[in-house]
């Protein structure tokens, strides 16, 4: 991280200094008014803002605690200790925690040089970011519409060791820089990066963990990394068999975990992949139809219209405008 950023974040808040004089715990009315200690968006955010970064408060324990908002943890330097929904996640360097509203986090106190900024989100935020994601399916997505549910999203965190991919960390400090220093246009300009930088994300599906926060979970993000590699011909029989599970019991589970069944989720990676083939390559519809797992062209003709009201070639015809590139499914 550019040193003189990390020099800001670094300097010691009044909040550490009540701390370092001898403060007893976090003063709860900085946080929230309520008794459960539900960590209120309206303490950060102005009225009309969706986004703040703030340095996460040092030297002090933080008790079990929820928030209204989405919040991401990025570690700048050193390590800090979460414990999400009971598991315990040391964040390193360049590493990203992202919570939903339904987490419960608990947070060991940091060192001096332990520094991490918390991003404090509200999900009308990540109306850009969505659009970027597009049509195709993945577990971040998911996360993320969760969001705006009252129910919240099947997976409560995403944990992402991204501390070699430089590409996460530019955009990272990117967000962050802008967000410090109020640069003019940083609204629009914080949309577009948290976009770029949930894209980046996605492309490193086996960078997500899901910190072991609880079987169910740690079973989806299975779920999904199997759809994402083996959406061509992966047998459901043969994932229960990779993870030990009955077949019965993970079909149930995917349902209810996801509110799709696994065909459903398989047909919708194949579509959406099927779709990009049309729109970026010159491939033949009966290469496609195949490359994407289906040897029946009138079945795979029939299953394409259903779930994108047109046919194969309409789809193409459509995106004509689109320069056409030579690219692989995967």
């Amino acid at each position: 991280m550019d040193s003189e950023l990390l020099k800001k974040l670094s300097e010691i808040t009044v909040e550490e200094q009540r701390i370092l004089d001898g403060g007893k715990g976090i003063e709860q009315q900085l946080y929230s008014d309520n008794k459960t200690l539900v960590v209120d968006s309206r303490k950060f955010l102005n009225a009309g803002k969706t986004i703040r970064v703030r340095p996460h408060t040092r030297f002090i324990h933080f008790p079990a605690h929820r928030h209204n908002y989405v919040e991401m943890v990025y570690m700048c330097q050193g390590k800090l200790t979460n414990i999400i929904n009971g598991t315990t996640i040391t964040l390193r360097t360049g590493e990203l925690l992202i919570l939903g509203q339904k987490a419960v986090q608990e947070i060991l106190p940091a060192g001096r040089d332990d520094i991490a900024v918390n991003f404090i989100i509200l999900p009308e935020f990540f109306d850009q970011t969505l659009l970027m994601l597009g049509t195709e399916n993945s577990l971040i997505k998911d996360f993320i519409i969760g969001c705006f549910r009252d129910s919240g999203s099947p997976v409560d965190f995403l944990y992402f060791r991204t501390a070699g991919i430089l590409p996460v960390q530019n955009l990272l400090e990117n967000l962050v820089w802008t967000i410090v220093n109020d640069t003019q246009n940083k609204h629009s300009i914080n949309r577009i990066t948290m976009g770029l930088l949930f894209l980046q994300l996605a492309e490193h599906a086996d960078k997500i963990d899901a910190g072991r926060n609880s079987y169910e979970q740690e079973i989806l993000i299975h779920v999904m990394q199997y759809i994402d590699e083996n959406y061509k011909d992966g047998e459901l029989s043969d994932l229960a068999t990779e993870l030990g599970c009955d077949f019965t019991w993970l079909s149930r589970m995917i349902r209810k975990m996801t509110g799709s069944t696994y065909t459903e989720l398989l047909q919708k990676k194949r579509m959406d992949t099927a779709c990009r083939l049309l729109s970026l390559t010159s491939m033949p519809v009966t290469d496609v139809s195949l490359a994407v797992g289906y040897d029946n062209f009138s079945y795979f003709h029939r299953l394409f219209r259903k779930m994108n009201g047109m046919s194969p070639r309409s789809w193409r015809c459509r995106e004509l405008t689109v320069p056409k590139l030579n690219s692989d499914p995967k």
